[in-house]
Protein backbone atom coordinates (compact mmCIF):
# COMPACT_ATOMS: atom_id res chain seq x y z
CA UNK A 1 0.00 0.00 0.00
CA UNK A 2 0.99 3.64 -0.10
CA UNK A 3 2.94 4.88 2.89
CA UNK A 4 0.38 7.67 3.29
CA UNK A 5 -2.40 5.13 3.91
CA UNK A 6 -0.65 3.82 6.99
CA UNK A 7 0.52 7.16 8.36
CA UNK A 8 -2.88 8.77 7.79
CA UNK A 9 -4.51 6.03 9.85
CA UNK A 10 -1.98 6.40 12.68
CA UNK A 11 -2.63 10.13 12.68
CA UNK A 12 -6.36 9.62 13.11
CA UNK A 13 -5.51 7.87 16.40
CA UNK A 14 -2.70 10.22 17.44
CA UNK A 15 -2.96 13.47 15.45
CA UNK A 16 0.31 15.32 14.90
CA UNK A 17 -1.33 18.43 16.36
CA UNK A 18 -1.28 16.68 19.76
CA UNK A 19 2.51 16.49 19.92
CA UNK A 20 4.51 18.83 22.16
CA UNK A 21 6.14 21.92 20.64
CA UNK A 22 9.66 20.50 20.99
CA UNK A 23 8.77 17.23 19.28
CA UNK A 24 9.28 16.06 15.70
CA UNK A 25 6.70 13.33 15.16
CA UNK A 26 5.57 12.36 11.67
CA UNK A 27 7.32 11.32 8.47
CA UNK A 28 11.02 12.15 8.87
CA UNK A 29 12.45 10.31 5.86
CA UNK A 30 10.50 9.12 2.84
CA UNK A 31 7.66 10.08 0.51
CA UNK A 32 3.94 9.70 1.24
CA UNK A 33 3.24 8.00 -2.10
CA UNK A 34 5.99 5.38 -1.92
CA UNK A 35 4.88 1.75 -1.92
CA UNK A 36 5.44 -0.29 1.23
CA UNK A 37 4.73 -3.94 1.99
CA UNK A 38 6.44 -4.36 5.36
CA UNK A 39 7.29 -2.21 8.38
CA UNK A 40 9.58 -2.64 11.36
CA UNK A 41 8.49 -1.23 14.74
CA UNK A 42 10.95 -0.09 17.39
CA UNK A 43 11.09 2.23 20.38
CA UNK A 44 14.18 3.96 18.96
CA UNK A 45 15.59 4.23 15.47
CA UNK A 46 19.25 3.23 15.68
CA UNK A 47 21.80 2.02 13.14
CA UNK A 48 21.20 -1.55 14.28
CA UNK A 49 17.47 -1.15 13.66
CA UNK A 50 18.11 0.20 10.15
CA UNK A 51 20.39 -2.78 9.50
CA UNK A 52 17.58 -5.05 10.68
CA UNK A 53 15.15 -3.31 8.31
CA UNK A 54 17.58 -3.86 5.43
CA UNK A 55 18.04 -7.53 6.32
CA UNK A 56 14.28 -8.19 6.61
CA UNK A 57 13.27 -6.20 3.55
CA UNK A 58 11.26 -3.62 5.49
CA UNK A 59 10.63 -0.37 3.63
CA UNK A 60 9.51 1.53 6.74
CA UNK A 61 10.66 1.92 10.34
CA UNK A 62 8.07 3.17 12.80
CA UNK A 63 9.69 4.34 16.02
CA UNK A 64 8.32 6.00 19.12
CA UNK A 65 11.27 8.36 19.51
CA UNK A 66 12.16 10.56 16.50
CA UNK A 67 15.70 10.12 15.23
CA UNK A 68 15.76 13.86 14.47
CA UNK A 69 14.62 16.38 17.07
CA UNK A 70 16.47 19.40 15.76
CA UNK A 71 17.69 20.34 12.31
CA UNK A 72 20.71 18.45 10.99
CA UNK A 73 23.10 20.93 9.38
CA UNK A 74 25.71 18.48 8.12
CA UNK A 75 25.81 14.86 6.97
CA UNK A 76 29.35 13.77 7.74
CA UNK A 77 28.45 10.61 9.61
CA UNK A 78 29.88 12.03 12.83
CA UNK A 79 26.74 11.44 14.93
CA UNK A 80 24.45 8.44 15.19
CA UNK A 81 21.52 10.54 13.99
CA UNK A 82 23.38 11.52 10.80
CA UNK A 83 24.42 7.93 10.15
CA UNK A 84 20.90 6.58 10.67
CA UNK A 85 19.34 9.11 8.30
CA UNK A 86 22.06 8.61 5.67
CA UNK A 87 21.71 4.81 5.74
CA UNK A 88 17.92 4.98 5.60
CA UNK A 89 18.01 7.26 2.56
CA UNK A 90 20.62 5.11 0.78
CA UNK A 91 18.46 2.02 1.20
CA UNK A 92 15.15 3.75 0.44
CA UNK A 93 13.77 3.12 3.94
CA UNK A 94 11.19 5.56 5.28
CA UNK A 95 11.38 6.70 8.90
CA UNK A 96 8.24 7.62 10.82
CA UNK A 97 7.98 8.70 14.46
CA UNK A 98 4.89 8.70 16.66
CA UNK A 99 6.06 10.22 19.91
CA UNK A 100 4.35 12.71 22.24
CA UNK A 101 1.19 12.64 20.11
CA UNK A 102 0.90 8.96 21.12
CA UNK A 103 1.83 9.86 24.71
CA UNK A 104 -1.00 12.38 24.89
CA UNK A 105 -3.95 10.28 23.74
CA UNK A 106 -6.23 8.25 26.00
CA UNK A 107 -5.37 4.97 24.26
CA UNK A 108 -1.64 5.54 23.91
CA UNK A 109 1.59 4.92 25.80
CA UNK A 110 0.30 5.64 29.31
CA UNK A 111 -2.82 3.57 28.78
CA UNK A 112 -0.59 0.57 27.99
CA UNK A 113 1.36 1.17 31.22
CA UNK A 114 -1.90 1.30 33.20
CA UNK A 115 -3.08 -1.89 31.53
CA UNK A 116 0.21 -3.64 32.28
CA UNK A 117 -0.05 -2.66 35.96
CA UNK A 118 -3.71 -3.65 36.20
CA UNK A 119 -5.02 -0.15 36.94
CA UNK A 120 -8.74 0.57 36.61
CA UNK A 121 -10.84 3.77 36.51
CA UNK A 122 -8.08 5.45 34.53
CA UNK A 123 -8.11 9.04 33.30
CA UNK A 124 -5.71 11.64 31.92
CA UNK A 125 -3.59 13.15 34.69
CA UNK A 126 -3.07 16.60 33.13
CA UNK A 127 -5.66 17.31 30.41
CA UNK A 128 -4.64 19.83 27.76
CA UNK A 129 -6.32 23.16 27.07
CA UNK A 130 -7.09 24.95 23.80
CA UNK A 131 -7.69 21.81 21.75
CA UNK A 132 -11.45 22.20 21.53
CA UNK A 133 -13.64 24.50 19.47
CA UNK A 134 -17.35 25.13 19.10
CA UNK A 135 -19.41 25.31 15.94
CA UNK A 136 -22.62 27.34 15.75
CA UNK A 137 -24.80 27.10 12.67
CA UNK A 138 -28.37 27.91 11.62
CA UNK A 139 -30.54 25.37 9.81
CA UNK A 140 -34.18 25.23 8.66
CA UNK A 141 -36.22 23.24 11.18
CA UNK A 142 -37.00 20.45 8.71
CA UNK A 143 -33.30 19.78 7.97
CA UNK A 144 -31.90 20.26 11.49
CA UNK A 145 -31.72 16.55 12.27
CA UNK A 146 -29.87 15.65 9.07
CA UNK A 147 -27.30 18.34 9.80
CA UNK A 148 -26.88 17.19 13.40
CA UNK A 149 -26.31 13.61 12.24
CA UNK A 150 -23.70 14.75 9.72
CA UNK A 151 -21.83 16.77 12.35
CA UNK A 152 -21.86 13.92 14.85
CA UNK A 153 -20.68 11.45 12.20
CA UNK A 154 -17.77 13.77 11.37
CA UNK A 155 -16.64 13.84 15.01
CA UNK A 156 -18.50 16.71 16.66
CA UNK A 157 -20.42 16.47 19.91
CA UNK A 158 -18.18 14.26 22.05
CA UNK A 159 -17.62 15.20 25.69
CA UNK A 160 -16.04 12.52 27.88
CA UNK A 161 -18.25 9.42 27.78
CA UNK A 162 -21.06 11.32 26.07
CA UNK A 163 -21.60 11.59 22.33
CA UNK A 164 -24.01 13.44 20.01
CA UNK A 165 -23.93 16.45 22.35
CA UNK A 166 -25.47 19.66 21.02
CA UNK A 167 -27.55 22.66 22.09
CA UNK A 168 -30.51 23.68 19.95
CA UNK A 169 -32.67 26.81 20.01
CA UNK A 170 -35.33 27.89 17.54
CA UNK A 171 -35.59 31.37 16.05
CA UNK A 172 -36.22 33.26 12.83
CA UNK A 173 -33.56 33.89 10.21
CA UNK A 174 -33.85 36.45 7.43
CA UNK A 175 -32.14 36.84 4.08
CA UNK A 176 -32.73 38.34 0.65
CA UNK A 177 -31.43 36.38 -2.32
CA UNK A 178 -29.57 38.43 -4.91
CA UNK A 179 -29.24 38.07 -8.69
CA UNK A 180 -27.37 34.91 -9.68
CA UNK A 181 -28.28 33.06 -6.49
CA UNK A 182 -30.22 29.81 -6.32
CA UNK A 183 -32.07 30.04 -2.99
CA UNK A 184 -33.34 26.86 -1.34
CA UNK A 185 -36.35 28.83 -0.04
CA UNK A 186 -37.62 32.33 -0.75
CA UNK A 187 -37.55 34.43 -3.89
CA UNK A 188 -34.82 36.49 -5.50
CA UNK A 189 -35.09 40.14 -4.54
CA UNK A 190 -37.49 39.62 -1.61
CA UNK A 191 -36.59 39.36 2.05
CA UNK A 192 -37.43 35.89 3.36
CA UNK A 193 -38.19 34.83 6.94
CA UNK A 194 -37.40 31.23 7.84
CA UNK A 195 -37.98 29.25 11.04
CA UNK A 196 -34.49 27.96 11.88
CA UNK A 197 -32.65 26.01 14.56
CA UNK A 198 -29.43 27.32 16.04
CA UNK A 199 -27.22 24.26 16.54
CA UNK A 200 -24.14 24.42 18.78
CA UNK A 201 -21.68 21.56 19.14
CA UNK A 202 -18.16 21.10 20.47
CA UNK A 203 -15.41 19.41 18.42
CA UNK A 204 -11.64 18.72 18.45
CA UNK A 205 -9.79 21.45 16.54
CA UNK A 206 -7.91 18.90 14.41
CA UNK A 207 -11.22 17.73 12.88
CA UNK A 208 -12.32 21.20 11.79
CA UNK A 209 -11.98 20.79 8.02
CA UNK A 210 -13.81 17.45 8.11
CA UNK A 211 -16.64 18.89 10.19
CA UNK A 212 -17.05 22.01 8.04
CA UNK A 213 -17.17 19.81 4.94
CA UNK A 214 -19.86 17.64 6.55
CA UNK A 215 -21.86 20.75 7.46
CA UNK A 216 -21.73 22.21 3.96
CA UNK A 217 -22.71 18.91 2.32
CA UNK A 218 -25.63 18.29 4.68
CA UNK A 219 -26.95 21.86 4.84
CA UNK A 220 -29.68 22.76 2.34
CA UNK A 221 -28.68 26.41 1.90
CA UNK A 222 -26.51 27.63 -0.95
CA UNK A 223 -24.61 29.86 1.49
CA UNK A 224 -24.12 28.20 4.89
CA UNK A 225 -23.89 30.52 7.88
CA UNK A 226 -21.73 29.28 10.75
CA UNK A 227 -19.48 30.63 13.52
CA UNK A 228 -16.36 29.00 15.00
CA UNK A 229 -15.26 29.67 18.57
CA UNK A 230 -11.98 28.82 20.29
CA UNK A 231 -12.48 27.20 23.70
CA UNK A 232 -10.11 27.09 26.66
CA UNK A 233 -11.86 24.06 28.14
CA UNK A 234 -9.75 21.05 29.07
CA UNK A 235 -9.86 18.13 26.67
CA UNK A 236 -10.38 15.31 29.18
CA UNK A 237 -9.15 12.63 26.78
CA UNK A 238 -5.98 14.38 25.61
CA UNK A 239 -3.06 15.26 27.84
CA UNK A 240 -0.03 14.14 29.80
CA UNK A 241 0.21 11.12 32.07
CA UNK A 242 -2.60 9.00 33.46
CA UNK A 243 -3.90 8.05 36.88
CA UNK A 244 -5.83 5.00 37.97
CA UNK A 245 -6.51 2.68 40.85
CA UNK A 246 -5.57 -0.81 41.91
CA UNK A 247 -8.56 -3.05 42.40
CA UNK A 248 -7.17 -4.03 45.80
CA UNK A 249 -4.81 -1.84 47.86
CA UNK A 250 -1.38 -3.38 48.53
CA UNK A 251 1.67 -2.64 50.67
CA UNK A 252 4.26 -0.32 49.11
CA UNK A 253 7.05 -2.91 48.90
CA UNK A 254 4.70 -5.49 47.43
CA UNK A 255 3.56 -2.96 44.85
CA UNK A 256 7.10 -2.01 43.86
CA UNK A 257 7.85 -5.71 43.44
CA UNK A 258 4.83 -6.09 41.17
CA UNK A 259 5.92 -3.05 39.13
CA UNK A 260 9.45 -4.42 38.78
CA UNK A 261 8.12 -7.71 37.45
CA UNK A 262 5.37 -6.31 35.22
CA UNK A 263 7.54 -3.60 33.66
CA UNK A 264 10.61 -5.88 33.39
CA UNK A 265 12.84 -3.51 35.33
CA UNK A 266 16.37 -4.26 36.47
CA UNK A 267 16.04 -1.71 39.25
CA UNK A 268 13.61 0.91 40.58
CA UNK A 269 14.90 4.14 42.09
CA UNK A 270 12.37 5.50 44.56
CA UNK A 271 11.87 8.00 47.35
CA UNK A 272 11.27 7.09 50.99
CA UNK A 273 8.29 4.83 51.56
CA UNK A 274 5.41 6.28 53.57
CA UNK A 275 4.28 3.04 55.23
CA UNK A 276 0.86 3.32 53.61
CA UNK A 277 -1.23 1.15 51.35
CA UNK A 278 -1.00 1.83 47.64
CA UNK A 279 -4.38 2.33 45.96
CA UNK A 280 -4.10 5.25 43.54
CA UNK A 281 -1.23 5.29 41.03
CA UNK A 282 -0.10 7.98 38.57
CA UNK A 283 2.05 7.08 35.56
CA UNK A 284 3.91 8.85 32.79
CA UNK A 285 6.03 7.06 30.22
CA UNK A 286 9.43 8.65 29.69
CA UNK A 287 10.45 11.87 31.42
CA UNK A 288 7.44 12.73 33.57
CA UNK A 289 8.89 14.78 36.41
CA UNK A 290 6.91 17.83 35.29
CA UNK A 291 3.73 16.04 36.38
CA UNK A 292 4.68 15.53 40.04
CA UNK A 293 2.40 18.32 41.33
CA UNK A 294 -0.48 16.92 39.27
CA UNK A 295 0.09 13.46 40.73
CA UNK A 296 0.14 14.82 44.28
CA UNK A 297 -2.95 16.99 43.70
CA UNK A 298 -4.80 13.95 42.29
CA UNK A 299 -4.07 12.02 45.48
CA UNK A 300 -1.74 9.43 43.97
CA UNK A 301 0.12 7.22 46.42
CA UNK A 302 2.85 6.39 43.90
CA UNK A 303 4.06 8.18 40.77
CA UNK A 304 5.74 5.91 38.21
CA UNK A 305 7.90 7.61 35.59
CA UNK A 306 11.56 7.99 34.57
CA UNK A 307 14.57 10.28 34.20
CA UNK A 308 14.48 11.80 37.69
CA UNK A 309 17.57 13.74 38.74
CA UNK A 310 19.03 13.51 42.24
CA UNK A 311 17.66 16.77 43.63
CA UNK A 312 14.25 16.24 42.06
CA UNK A 313 13.60 13.25 44.32
CA UNK A 314 13.43 15.69 47.26
CA UNK A 315 10.31 17.24 45.71
CA UNK A 316 8.24 14.27 46.88
CA UNK A 317 8.44 15.77 50.41
CA UNK A 318 6.79 12.72 51.92
CA UNK A 319 3.56 13.39 50.04
CA UNK A 320 4.02 10.63 47.47
CA UNK A 321 6.41 7.85 46.49
CA UNK A 322 8.28 8.59 43.27
CA UNK A 323 9.29 5.42 41.43
CA UNK A 324 11.79 5.92 38.59
CA UNK A 325 11.73 2.71 36.57
CA UNK A 326 13.87 3.89 33.63
CA UNK A 327 12.98 5.58 30.35
CA UNK A 328 13.20 2.51 28.12
CA UNK A 329 11.46 0.34 30.69
CA UNK A 330 8.52 2.73 31.01
CA UNK A 331 7.90 2.87 27.26
CA UNK A 332 9.07 -0.50 25.97
CA UNK A 333 5.56 -1.91 25.53
CA UNK A 334 4.74 0.91 23.12
CA UNK A 335 6.26 -1.28 20.41
CA UNK A 336 3.69 -4.02 20.96
CA UNK A 337 0.93 -1.42 21.15
CA UNK A 338 1.85 -0.07 17.70
CA UNK A 339 2.03 -3.55 16.20
CA UNK A 340 -1.43 -4.37 17.56
CA UNK A 341 -2.90 -1.10 16.26
CA UNK A 342 -1.54 -1.66 12.75
CA UNK A 343 -2.39 -5.36 12.56
CA UNK A 344 -5.97 -4.71 13.65
CA UNK A 345 -6.49 -2.22 10.82
CA UNK A 346 -4.29 -3.75 8.11
CA UNK A 347 -4.47 -7.49 8.68
CA UNK A 348 -2.67 -8.34 5.42
CA UNK A 349 0.21 -5.93 5.98
CA UNK A 350 3.51 -7.37 7.23
CA UNK A 351 4.52 -5.77 10.52
CA UNK A 352 7.63 -6.81 12.45
CA UNK A 353 8.65 -6.07 16.03
CA UNK A 354 12.35 -5.31 16.23
CA UNK A 355 14.65 -7.86 17.81
CA UNK A 356 17.10 -5.10 18.73
CA UNK A 357 17.18 -3.91 22.34
CA UNK A 358 17.69 -0.19 21.81
CA UNK A 359 18.04 0.71 25.50
CA UNK A 360 21.27 2.75 25.74
CA UNK A 361 21.37 2.27 29.53
CA UNK A 362 23.08 -0.89 30.75
CA UNK A 363 23.07 -2.26 34.33
CA UNK A 364 25.97 -3.86 36.21
CA UNK A 365 24.34 -6.19 38.70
Amino acid sequence: MKLSQLTAYLETLAPLSYQEEYDNSGLIVGYPDQEISQALVSLDCTEAVVDEAIATGSQLIISHHPIVFKGLKKFNGKTYAERVVEKAIRHDIALYAIHTNLDNVMTGVNARICETLGLVNTRILAPKHNLLKKLVTYVPVAQAEQVRKALFHAGAGNIGNYSEVSFNAEGVGTFKAGEGSVPYVGEIGARHHEEEVRIESIYPANLESKIIMALVLAHPYEEVAYDLYNLTNQHQQIGSGMIGELEIAVDELDFLGEVKAAMDCKVIKHTALRNRQVKKVAVCGGSGGFLLKNAISAGADVFITADYKYHEFFDAEGKIVIADIGHFESEQFTQQLLCEIIQKKFSNFAIRLTKVNTNPVKYFI
